[in-house]
């Protein structure tokens, strides 16, 4: 297994995903590891990622917070060590991380989030410790004045001394001592404040010299009349300085007394910033989280291999493990065999060690053995060949491999007498199959071509190849061989033609056969796959087609809908205005009959109550329609007909009678029907316009949804609130909104009672917030 991640390149794919990671632990996690070979093992390692990316990209939950290496840091603080400013913060810093990290799993409510759940459990936090070493430490070199009492009044003593004495110093810069001084200045030598002093003048100061120039022109003097206070501010800088020790070595036996939980918190912060990193990678490059299984099944859809260049590596997808236990790739050189036969290997070394591949979804990847023979693995140091070499490592696969191991060979063989072998690697094959291993093996055998195709287990598959202008496709191709094209090759690589064909001339007949019924199959498949191409376009136009028919139909519909709901109204309204005007004229007759003596005027009223029952029939006495079924022969423009689906009737515009549909308007309506849906009317007869009492109403498509009753008065809202609720109920409108404004609330009244008795109302309310409150009535018309 080791010997095959070196040859499948893992360790390139851990360094780049140790460029991920934000913790120096994290990186050395990425790159110590190393596959699993246990199933239950691996698929956790995949959920953990998976956990990772939804946590990062989903959840929000932001990266860890970055800490420096405690290295030894916390055995010296158990130990008894004093650790220093920068030490202690560095622990500090591993707190909050913790701390940090522990809180954005856990705040996440999402039941998906399990194994990181499990990381929390091993972090403990302390964050009393975590906030003190903050709040007493400004910086990696001091403590904070507030870190303890007495280091307060220390700090506050010295600065008050270190005052006086530059204010008793300063007279010097000032006074007649000025002339002595080589800078009007006051320094520091040793914790004490000098003076600097001309050389020549050093007798003129009475004090101490503590230091001179480099020169000698120079001496820093501490005069006497300040002795005593640097003595004294001497003695509290060295109190400051032992009150500083007292708190940082109290920090550092608190930490110490930490230190198995610390380590243990580093250590789960670089377990997590390890799958932190592999869900980064995994998102930078498009991955897919596989399916495992151990029987050896590797079926990669549109893999691409994670070292080409994302914007040129074409996708290639592989199926090997079920039927097919052994894949024989073979095709032109430079064609992608090998970087095919190496992806599969690395997808399934990088599966094992909990990363996503950048597949499709549906990708599978086994969890067994790795074996691989790739390259040119010749060596000077142990005398071997590059023949040598490959037999050593088919040596040791035959030896290790078992059930359902992965194995890739790349050009078993090679290096040697053809002949010989192609046996070699036919031998070689066998004894995998035998032993019940998967894999894949590229070859440019012939023999070994045929092989695949007599043994159970074993199938072609061929790197494709423009033939036209001999260029690879880097596409495999399931289910035959590949020719290897290496005398094409040649002439596009620009060797001589005459050479060329000298070679195809030493071909043998059998082999020149073989090349030509192969690339006659090719030639075929691309024929073939061009004809599935261009009917898979029929049939998508087709189906986009189709949709817009059903899309017109559905439109039909729903204009039909509209149309007949409209009419149902319109039905609905007359018949509610005949009602009430026959009521009324009812009524009126009843009056008349309740009379013991009727009057002239009661008989000039009853010959008007006769005039107007004689109007209300008139309008129904209609011959009844006689119909007849259109005939496309004489259906012709203007034809008056009934559509029979839609119970509506109308005008012909114009008639086609090969497709026996014809175009007819009704109402607003254009509708192309067919003619066997089709009724001839009797054209209108022309009649005398006769009086009748009707009512006004507006035009439906006029109409709108809300009237406006502001200003008016109570009489004026009457007359016009019924004109809109006829008109609204016309419109076929389920809601209507009334206007009418807070004000005194009489017109509100006046509203509300007139929407009670009226037939076409179902319910009202006031309005809610949003719709105007109580300055507005929303009713539901029936």
């Amino acid at each position: 297994m080791k010997r095959s991640t070196e040859l499948l390149e893992l360790d390139k794919i851990l360094a780049q995903a140790a460029g991920y990671a934000v913790l120096e632990g994290g990186r050395e996690v990425v790159l110590s590891l190393e596959p699993t070979r246990d199933l239950t093992e691996a698929r956790r390692l995949l959920d953990t990622t998976e956990e990772a990316e939804r946590l990062l990209f989903f959840l929000g939950a932001g990266r860890i917070e970055a800490f420096p290496p405690i290295g030894d840091k916390l055995e010296r603080a158990e130990k008894g060590a004093m650790l220093g400013c920068k030490e202690l913060s560095d622990c500090a810093r591993l707190m909050r991380s913790a701390r940090l990290f522990s809180d954005s799993v856990l705040s996440r409510a999402d039941e998906g989030i399990v194994q990181f759940r499990l990381l929390t459990d091993r972090i403990e936090t302390d964050r009393r410790l975590e906030e003190e070493i903050g709040e007493k430490i400004v910086s990696d070199e001091a403590l904070s004045d507030n870190a303890s009492e007495k280091l307060f009044s220390l700090r506050r003593e010295i600065r008050s001394l270190s005052e006086r004495i530059r204010a008793r110093l300063n007279a010097y810069l000032t006074g007649d001592e000025k002339k002595f001084l080589q800078d009007a200045i006051v320094t520091v030598r040793g914790d004490r404040f000098v003076l600097p002093v001309k050389s020549e003048y050093k007798r003129a100061v009475r004090g101490f010299v503590h230091d001179r120039s480099q020169s000698g022109a120079t001496v820093f003097i501490e005069p006497e009349e300040v002795l005593e206070m640097n003595n004294e501010l001497r003695t509290l800088i060295l109190d400051e300085k032992e009150e500083e020790e007292r708190i940082l070595k109290d920090l550092s036996r608190r930490v110490g007394l930490r230190r198995a939980a610390l380590e243990r918190s580093a250590s789960v912060l670089a377990e997590a910033d390890a799958f932190y990193a592999r869900a980064e990678y995994g998102y930078a490059f498009r991955a897919v989280k596989p399916v495992l299984n151990e029987k050896g099944v590797v079926e990669i859809r549109k893999g691409r291999h994670p070292l080409l260049d994302p914007s040129s590596a074409v996708p290639v997808s592989v199926s090997v493990g079920e039927e097919c236990k052994f894949l024989l790739i073979s095709g032109a050189n430079t064609g992608g065999k090998t970087v095919t036969l190496k992806m599969c290997g690395l997808f399934c070394l990088m599966a094992a060690c909990g990363f996503f591949v950048p597949a499709a979804e549906g990708t599978r990847l086994t969890v067994t053995n790795v074996f691989s023979d790739v390259g040119d693995s010749q060596s000077i140091e142990e005398n071997l060949s590059t023949f040598s070499s490959h037999i050593v490592n088919l040596k040791g696969i035959l030896l290790s491999a078992q059930a359902y191991d992965f194995v890739l060979i790349d050009e078993p063989g090679g290096g040697t007498d053809p002949e010989e072998g192609q046996a070699i690697a036919r031998a070689v094959l066998s004894a995998l199959l035998k032993k019940g291993c998967r894999g894949i093996v590229t070859t440019h055998y012939t023999a070994l071509k045929e092989f695949a195709f007599e043994t159970a287990g074993l199938e072609n598959g061929s790197m494709e190849f423009d033939a036209e202008d001999f260029r690879p496709l880097f596409r495999l191709k399931m289910g035959a061989p590949g020719s290897s094209n290496a005398l094409a090759i040649c002439t596009r690589l620009g060797l001589p033609e005459e050479t060329v064909e000298e070679a195809r001339g030493y071909l043998s007949e059998g082999a020149r056969s073989f090349e030509r019924v192969l690339r006659s199959a090719e030639e075929s498949r691309v024929r073939a796959e061009e004809l599935v191409r261009e009917t898979e376009n029929l049939r998508a136009e087709a189906k986009k087609a189709q949709e817009e028919l059903d899309a017109e139909r559905e439109k039909f519909r729903l204009e039909r809908e509209k149309f007949l709901a409209s009419s149902r109204a319109e039905a609905k309204r007359i018949v509610a205005a005949r009602t009430a005007e026959a009521e009324e004229l009812v009524a009126e007759i009843e009056a008349l009959f309740e009379k013991e003596t009727l009057t002239e005027a009661d008989l000039i009223a009853a010959r008007t109550l006769k005039n107007k029952i004689g109007f209300l029939p008139e309008e129904r006495e209609e011959a009844p329609v006689r119909e007849q079924k259109a005939d496309p022969a004489t259906l012709t423009k203007g034809d008056r007909v009934r559509i029979g689906s839609m119970q509506a009737e109308g005008t012909v515009l114009s008639v086609n009678p090969r497709n026996g549909t014809a175009e007819i308007q009704t109402g607003n309506l254009r509708a192309k029907v067919k003619i066997d849906d089709l009724f001839l009317l009797p054209p209108e007869e022309k009649k005398e316009p006769k009086v009748k009492v009707t009512r006004n109403l507006s035009d439906p498509a006029a109409a709108r949804p809300e009237i406006n009753l502001i200003g008016m008065t109570v009489m004026e809202m009457q007359s016009e609130l019924e004109k809109f609720l006829d008109a609204s109920v016309l419109a076929n409108f389920r809601e209507v909104r009334i206007v009418h404004g807070m004000g005194t609330g009489k017109l509100r009244a006046a509203v509300h009672a007139l929407l009670k008795k009226h037939r076409h109302v179902e319910s009202f309310r006031l309005g809610k917030y949003g719709e105007g409150e109580s300055g507005v009535t929303i009713a539901t018309l029936k």
